[in-house]
């Protein structure tokens, strides 16, 4: 049942960035701001946090879920650290996913040869 919820919660937050692609004009990089920041500011009115308790990774994988991490690192590292943790909470919650990004897209410019839209 856990597999079948995140399917189908991850599923929605994607057909939302199609319909986005779709039916706007908005470019790919805008949505993806639009979806983390969406995800920040669900996190911090505390409605994001019950979505990823009930789907899980079918939250936490998408894009809204890289806001969610950015926000509860910095909630808990204000706990920690105090004010400091406003700036560094963030990056220490996400560092993994980040370095991740970076290495496969380093590997992805080796391995492919990138061409210009036409």
């Amino acid at each position: 049942m856990e597999y079948l919820k995140a399917f189908i919660i991850g599923g929605l937050i994607c057909v939302v960035g199609q319909i986005l692609i779709d039916k706007t004009r908005l470019t790919p990089a805008r949505i993806l701001v639009l979806f983390v920041t969406s995800g920040v500011i669900l996190t911090a009115v505390g409605l994001y946090g019950p979505l990823v308790k009930f789907a899980g990774a079918g939250a936490t994988v998408p894009l809204t879920g890289f806001g969610y991490a950015l926000c509860t690192g910095v909630f808990a590292a204000v706990e920690e650290k105090g004010a400091l943790g406003i700036l560094t909470g963030g990056i220490t919650a996400t560092a993994g996913g980040i370095t991740a990004a970076l290495v496969f897209g380093y590997l992805n410019a080796l391995i492919f040869k990138s061409k210009t839209k036409k």
